[in-house]
């Protein structure tokens, strides 16, 4: 008699447990249409997207096992997501060549350097790891050069970066903004290098923005044969949890020190999705007003399951999506569904060959493909 009542109890909280992730499950795939400022709670759910996919899978299996008809509203449930699924993996059976008389086509790379690890405090290691990319800049060659988090300091310095990498691009044209540190000389922001001829360049101007805030959008018009594209290149704002030190060591303090620095991490994620969904916004409007087709490239700091995704997503095509598979993680760190580095363009224009860099230099990989 216990064993059954012990067995019955388990069934009910196993019902309970599918009801609350289910919920929580069904709730995460509106998370790419509300905006954070209405629901600054909701964009958790869509970060936790995957997580709640596999448990939701995990029950399925339970009931299943069980001959239960609460598997048939679990797959529902799964069956609903497909959809969202295929934000965060890429499934592409029939590959697309590269038409033969495309002269138009051009390779396109955008890549987060984490300022070349100038602050490493082994000045050696710093040294080879900025060495290390530009051999992979070089290696890859790439026509357009996107770099987020770019670092450069003015003559003399040991730490050259503008004139290294002009060489490699083997071209005069680029175009650069940043955050200048005038005692230290110093620029931290965003740069774009081109093989192809700029005609135009400029920046949006996005909300979130502060003194210290190395958050930008800069875009580029080029021109490759009679075409003319436009090119952006946006770093959206970063959560900056290691910022705060009391953060970085909750772990080690007492119950109250660590519920206080999850918090400080809620308070930060929070902000940040809220300030996302400006920039992504303003990025967004400026691009729907271009005379050019666009492309849309950089560090988005958001998962595919998020009101900024979307924000890119309803107008333009994600070249990974269109031409790759897998998840395509491309932050190093632990993030599920770790894609938040994109490249976008316009319907009119194609692109292959997404490539994702293997060996990361960075706390994010490179990504490339070529457009045309």
């Amino acid at each position: 008699m216990p064993k059954k009542r012990n067995r019955s109890l388990f069934v009910l909280l196993v019902k309970l447990g599918n009801i609350v992730i289910g919920g929580a499950f069904l709730m995460s795939l509106c998370t790419p249409y509300i905006n954070p400022t209405h629901l600054p709670w909701l964009p958790f759910l869509g970060l936790g997207f995957p997580v709640l996919l596999l448990l939701n899978i995990i029950f399925g299996l339970f009931w299943l096992s069980k001959r239960s008809p609460w598997f048939w509203g679990v797959l529902l449930t799964v069956i609903i997501s497909i959809p969202f699924q295929l934000k965060i993996f890429s499934l592409n059976i029939i590959t697309t060549d590269i038409p033969a008389h495309s002269k138009s086509q051009f390779k396109l790379m955008s890549y987060n350097v984490r300022l070349f690890d100038v602050y490493n405090p082994k000045t050696k290691e710093a040294l080879n790891t900025r060495n290390s990319i530009f051999g992979y800049l070089r290696k890859e060659n790439a026509d357009i050069l996107c770099l987020q988090e770019y670092y450069q300091q003015e003559k003399p310095t040991f730490f050259e970066i503008s004139d290294s990498i002009m060489q490699i691009m083997q071209g005069p044209w680029f175009h650069k903004k940043g955050l200048k540190l005038n005692k230290s000389k110093q620029t931290f922001g965003l740069a774009i290098f081109s093989k192809l001829p700029i005609i135009h360049k400029g920046s949006v101007q996005h909300q979130g923005r502060n003194e210290k805030n190395k958050n930008y959008c800069i875009y580029v018009d080029i021109v490759k044969k009679q075409d003319t594209i436009r090119i952006y290149n946006v770093h959206l704002q970063s959560i900056k949890l290691q910022t705060d030190s009391q953060t970085n060591h909750m772990a080690e303090g007492n119950k109250e020190e660590t519920t206080a620095g999850i918090k400080r991490a809620y308070a930060k994620l929070k902000k940040a999705f809220a300030i996302r969904a400006a920039q992504s916004s303003a990025v967004s409007d400026h691009m729907m007003n271009s005379p050019y087709p666009v492309l849309v490239c950089g560090d988005f700091n958001d998962t595919p399951m998020s009101y900024t995704y979307h924000r890119f997503e309803n107008n333009l095509t994600d070249a990974f999506r269109n031409t790759s598979n897998g998840f395509g993680a491309t932050y190093v760190g632990l993030l599920p569904a770790g894609r938040i580095d994109y490249i976008f363009h316009s319907n009119e224009l194609n692109s292959s060959n997404f490539k994702i860099q293997k060996n990361p230099l960075s706390d994010h990989r490179a990504i490339s493909c070529v457009i045309y």
